[in-house]
């Protein structure tokens, strides 16, 4: 299956959760943090602006995000978890 987000709605692909912490110590699944990052996966047209022009999105698809620890609604397609959020809802891109 496919999907392709509506507006100003961007698809993402978390990155997984530490399992290790630095020192090497395991953390159990009950203890870990939702990750705050992941790769663009789809992108939508963009927001209509009140003379019905396309705001262009500052995304694009295999951009790497940070986006809030809470952000976006929970999605599964063919097994896999996404996160569908706002563009706004992305604090930044990050650039290697």
């Amino acid at each position: 299956m496919k999907l392709r987000p509506l507006g100003d709605r961007v698809l993402v692909k978390p990155d997984k959760a530490e399992q290790k912490t630095a020192a090497g110590l395991y953390i159990s699944s009950g203890a870990q943090e939702k990750p705050q990052r992941g790769t663009v996966v789809a992108v939508g047209a963009g927001k209509l602006d009140d003379d019905g022009d396309r705001i262009p999105m500052d995304v694009k698809v295999g951009d790497v995000v940070i986006y809030g620890k809470y952000g976006g609604n929970e999605v599964k397609v063919d097994g896999e978890d996404y996160l569908l959020m706002r563009d706004s809802d992305i604090y930044a891109i990050v650039e290697e």
